[in-house]
């Protein structure tokens, strides 16, 4: 049996980066130290006015295809993962397919998962190569949140920030992701939600779970988003430990969402995990929802600290309530660009 691993990892960030001085310069008002201090945030990317969740998934994946020689021709199924799609219809995965040039005999499918989107990828993905329906599959995670966010609302403007990676899984011999567990929370849609793009009746609507305080689409819920992580996420972790068959001493990183320092830095001493162990790496990003993961392997992977000895647990959670983990060994790398 043939089994799932990542590959390599390209990522697009939009050339505008808006940072927390230029914030403090239009809003004398807003504490950014302490903000940036909280969050660890110090700059974003935000996408232009015309530039979509399909075109960062786009340069993604022609930047993944150029630098690492992958004929497009070799991608068997498309994944993407997006709450920010084109259109609600049609599924920009087709979209996608055109405009990369892959053949019109694979599968591709949208999937609206937010901050767990790419470890529910990984577990799709790996599904897909160990039935023998593909070999390889190419996983993009695209947002672009900031659209959804009033300029005047200091919650989120100084957290979101937009991207887009492409990862290419591939069929290997050896295994090298395994022990997924998975959950769902239905009772917290109220606590990370936008208030537009469907089809619900305003009057139907959910709404949000406290008083909504900025004039923004996209809502927030920040204490019961970091309450709901830290009550879940330690079951989680002993889950894929016991999956596994390892106790948490034996992994070498502990690669999380990246959602802010705050919430990290909580999630990290609840565990009583080593500081060195699990990398916050959103100063220069933001919290870019279902990037945040592929982005930080990508960053570990091109700095040397991720090499194919490692156990790694990969952990993704937010917005629904969804989160899910898994163990991961870095079989493929390291990778060199061409």
């Amino acid at each position: 049996m043939s089994h799932a691993a990542i590959g390599p990892i390209a990522v697009h960030l939009p050339s505008r980066v808006e940072t927390n001085a230029e914030l403090k310069a239009q809003f004398p008002e807003w504490d950014m130290d302490s903000i940036g201090e909280k969050t660890g945030i110090h700059a974003r990317h935000i996408a232009a006015p015309d530039e979509c969740s399909s075109d960062l998934a786009v340069a993604a994946a022609e930047k993944l295809f150029a630098e690492y020689g992958i004929a497009p021709e070799s991608v068997d199924y498309l994944l993407f993962c997006t709450q920010t799609p084109d259109y609600s219809l049609p599924t920009t995965a087709c979209l996608l397919q055109q405009r990369l040039g892959l053949r019109t005999s694979i599968g591709a499918l949208d999937f609206n998962l937010g901050c767990s989107g790419f470890v529910y990828g990984l577990s799709l993905a790996d599904g897909l190569i160990r039935a023998g329906m593909a070999e390889r599959v190419l996983l993009i995670t695209a947002e672009t949140y900031t659209k959804l966010i009033h300029p005047t609302d200091r919650s989120l403007r100084t957290i979101f920030g937009d991207a887009g990676a492409a990862t290419l899984i591939q069929a290997h011999s050896s295994p090298s992701l395994s022990a997924f567990r998975f959950g769902t929370d239905g009772s917290g849609a109220d606590t990370l939600l936008a208030t537009r793009g469907g089809f619900r009746d305003s009057d139907q609507m959910i709404k949000p779970r406290h008083r909504k305080r900025w004039p923004s689409e996209l809502y927030m819920d920040g204490p019961s988003l970091i309450n709901f992580s830290v009550g879940k996420i330690p079951d989680l972790v002993a889950g894929v430990c016991e999956l596994s068959g390892r106790s948490m001493s034996e992994f070498d990183w502990f690669l999380m969402h990246q959602a802010t320092f705050k919430m990290l830095d909580q999630m990290r001493l609840l565990l009583e995990i080593p500081v060195e162990k699990l990398p916050i790496r959103l100063e220069h990003f933001g919290n870019t929802v279902s990037c945040t993961i592929p982005i930080l392997i990508e960053e570990l992977r091109r700095t040397g600290e991720l090499q194919p000895h490692h156990y790694n647990m990969l952990v993704g959670f937010g917005v629904g309530w969804s989160w899910a983990g898994c163990l991961w060994q870095d079989v493929l790398g390291p990778f060199t660009s061409t």
